[in-house]
């Protein structure tokens, strides 16, 4: 089925929706499945939710190209880093990139027993160093959707034994991610992924990469049904022991927004997306204003029209100011009018 009618029949806003890089909108397919599993709960006849968990984090492995056993469910970004922090021996050093996300790097620096670094996002391969234990960066920053070199900062970390987190929040859904790749990645699902809240995935290497359980509870459990009282006797023998309790209604409309991804398919929404961004940098370049040079990307982020945000929302655009920029973030529900229509409303400099 061709992209435009297929998102026609899923998606249908009331305002020129530009916002994916913060909350990506719910296919008309979640919604449902969602509001289905509400009422049978409600009614006494709940679904098998569990069985939406297990498809969700198989659709998710087939995005990322890993096997479902290297794949964790659970809720939030912020949990995995810090079960990432966790494992680090004290004085280990981590290189994290300048400004990213707080969900990426604050867990370390929690940790106050790490050697923690920064380096701009640009010259991260080359601060690895000897005695570098971690790497860890956005695939492609929330700010100002700069993507990451990550071909040459995997390379930096081989050559010195350091391992790889990419959190990938930013760009699965829309960028091409081979999450074994690298030792470990992470993600929400409510941007790009159009989940909703409450969806996150860890992706670990086959050898489960170092992580101790901490969290671990009934679901960790090789058999969970018999995991259920006293300490769980025999962790899930892959990647499911870093699973969280999941959110269940998030993940039974979940598994149908990552089923609707798969169907468009990632290539596909690559080009629609970033062709979306192109056509908005050269209408910025004829009004005369510089985005944050972000090629390939589809979030294109304007310095100085930050302040316009809350007067476009009113008018029905909906974008983000962050830092003083205005970011706008095209996704495949997005279109060339959309585009048009903001430019329409920005001034000329």
């Amino acid at each position: 089925m061709e992209l435009d009618s297929l998102v026609r029949g899923e998606f249908a806003p009331l305002t020129t929706y530009l916002n994916t890089a913060s909350t990506g909108l719910l296919p008309a397919r979640t919604v449902a499945a969602m509001g289905e599993a509400v009422a049978a709960s409600a009614a006494g006849r709940p679904t098998d939710m569990f069985g939406d968990v297990e498809a969700a984090r198989a659709s998710y492995a087939r995005l990322v190209g890993v096997p479902v056993r290297r794949v964790a469910t659970g809720a939030s970004v912020a949990v995995y880093t810090g079960l990432v922090a966790a494992s680090l021996p004290v004085g280990a050093e981590v290189l994290l990139a300048e400004a990213d996300f707080s969900s990426v790097v604050n867990p370390f620096h929690m940790r106050g027993d790490l050697k923690v670094r920064t380096a701009p996002l640009e010259g991260l391969a080359e601060a690895v160093r000897p005695g570098t234990a971690l790497v860890a960066v956005s695939s492609v920053q929330s700010a100002d959707g700069r993507i990451a070199d990550l071909a040459a900062i995997r390379e930096a970390a081989r050559t010195h034994g350091a391992r790889t987190l990419v959190d990938v929040s930013q760009g699965v859904g829309w960028y091409p991610v081979d999450a074994g790749a690298y030792d470990y990645t992470v993600t929400v699902g409510f941007k790009w992924l159009t989940t909703p809240r409450g969806v996150a995935f860890l992706t670990v290497p086959d050898d489960l990469g170092g992580l101790n359980p901490l969290f671990a509870g009934w679901v960790a459990g090789e058999r969970p049904w018999d995991s259920c009282y006293g300490p769980v006797e025999e962790l899930a023998h892959s990647a499911r022991r870093f699973d969280e309790s999941p959110a269940l209604f998030s993940y039974t409309g979940g598994r149908h927004s990552l089923a609707l991804i798969e169907e468009l398919g990632t290539d596909r929404i690559h080009a629609h997306n970033t062709a979306l961004a192109d056509r908005f940098r050269a209408g910025l370049a004829a009004l005369g204003h510089e985005p944050v040079p972000a090629p390939g990307s589809a979030i294109v982020s304007v310095p100085g029209l930050g302040h316009r945000q809350a007067e476009l929302s009113r008018v029905g655009v909906e974008l983000s100011d962050r830092a003083g920029n205005l970011r706008a973030a095209f996704h495949f529900y997005s279109s060339a009018a959309d585009v048009d229509r903001l430019l329409d409303l920005l001034p000329g400099r």
